[in-house]
């Protein structure tokens, strides 16, 4: 269990980060139990098309990229914690009515429920930790314990999963769907068991931003270009959780003759390393400067490992499956270092009055790549093989190079 030090986190308020992390590791292994037969359960037992159930995903997605913001403005005007607790309870019921859902219309319906919360959950889930501990570092301390605690039941999670599928039969899903049901009304316990948060007076703007400060929430943080522009160019960074999820199998089961289990190593790789070093990671991202650095790095650490996929192309044998663990561990590196850089720059840039308006926004710019990440792998490896892993590198070198500058200029407007 890792411990928040910091002078101003009292011991009910430690108590709360303790119970939030117990719900986001129990969470996240029905998370994780899911992740691993939704296909499975929409198609095989739904009778669901795959065409309706991309459809679905779609809508639900775009969805979620619009609720961000406003879920995290209603959690500044109310209570993070309330908001965070009502909307699991939904995205829990959600989940159970999966359980009745019995045609395409049904499944449409609960899809867009169940995810369309998750982007703003995560926002106001931030937001309740920074309203809860005061400072940079105690913040990035608390959302990295939480990340690595999230990866351990994720695996767990996976694990069942992968027992429901060698099971195959309606009565294993449905038993699995139920289990997920529970996790989120565990999650709700233990959030709603969590201190609300003491209320801060707003900091007074500037007289040349006396305008955007009497702004609600919601239009201030999307009014707030400086802002707007170092999440919408960081969150680029997030195309390395889909370089992992579908770029490398694509690449390693059509494009070289490696076994396509190497894929499922470096997905093992990468979560024990979450596991161990997101807390560690955290403490490069204590500035906005030094996130900056961290978030640059990170995307020549993620370019480089993309650069060494290609050079795999028709390759098998040791050496080249080493050269994917090499990049593996470049990816894990990126990966750690984009998560905290995000973390680091989103709360350490935003308005204090307006946390969770801020954190949505945040969200919805990450929403927005992921929405577009399996297209873009797809795509770029399909139609220009080794080259298309070039052409990732250049994009993730192409959002490194002004993250830096871009925050500073918006730590000078703050």
């Amino acid at each position: 269990m890792v411990a928040v030090s910091s002078p101003e986190v009292t011991a009910p308020v430690t108590a709360g980060l303790r119970r939030l992390l117990w719900g986001r590791g129990i969470s996240a292994l029905g998370d994780g139990l899911w992740f691993t037969i939704w296909a499975l359960y929409f198609t095989r037992v739904l009778h669901l098309s795959p065409a309706i159930v991309g459809a679905g995903m779609a809508v639900a997605g775009g969805a979620g990229l619009a609720a961000a913001v406003p879920l995290g403005a209603l959690a500044d005007r109310a209570s993070p914690r309330a908001v965070l607790v009502v909307v699991t309870v939904v995205r829990g019921a959600a989940m159970a009515a999966y359980l009745l859902v019995d045609g395409a219309w049904g499944f449409l319906l609960v899809t867009v429920v169940f995810v369309a919360l998750a982007n703003g959950g995560t926002a106001v889930r931030t937001a309740l930790v920074a309203a809860l501990v005061p400072d940079t570092e105690a913040r990035l301390t608390a959302l990295g314990a939480q990340r690595s605690v999230q990866h351990i039941g994720y695996a767990i999670g996976a694990g069942l999963g992968a027992v429901v599928q060698s099971a195959d039969r309606p009565g294993a899903y449905l038993l699995a769907i139920a289990g997920n049901a529970v996790s989120f009304a565990v999650l709700a316990a233990l959030t709603a068991a969590v201190p609300e948060p003491a209320r801060r007076p707003p900091a007074h703007p500037s007289p040349g931003r006396a305008s955007q400060g009497s702004r609600p929430g919601a239009r201030a943080a999307l009014a707030d270009r400086p802002y707007v522009t170092v999440m919408a160019v960081s969150a680029v960074l997030s195309l390395c959780w889909a370089m992992l999820s579908t770029g490398l199998p694509l690449w390693i089961s059509h494009s070289t003759r490696l076994p396509l289990s190497l894929s499922g190593a470096v997905v093992v790789i990468s979560s024990v390393g979450i596991a161990l070093l997101q807390v560690p990671a955290g403490r490069l991202a204590r500035t906005t400067a030094s996130a900056a650095r961290t978030g640059s790095w990170a995307g020549v650490a993620l370019a480089a490992a993309c650069a060494l996929l290609a050079t795999t192309a028709g390759g098998g044998g040791l050496v080249a499956a080493v050269v994917v663990i090499a990049a593996a561990l470049l990816h894990l590196a990126g990966e750690l270092g984009y998560v905290a850089a995000g973390w680091g720059l989103s709360v350490s840039l935003m308005r204090e009055e307006a946390k969770g308006a801020y954190q949505g926004v945040s969200e919805a710019a990450t929403a927005t790549v992921q929405i577009a990440a399996p297209a873009i792998f797809t795509s770029a490896l399909g139609a220009f093989g080794a080259r298309g892993w070039l052409l990732v590198a250049g994009v993730f070198l192409a959002v490194a190079a002004p993250l830096p500058a871009l925050a500073r200029h918006a730590s000078r407007t703050r």
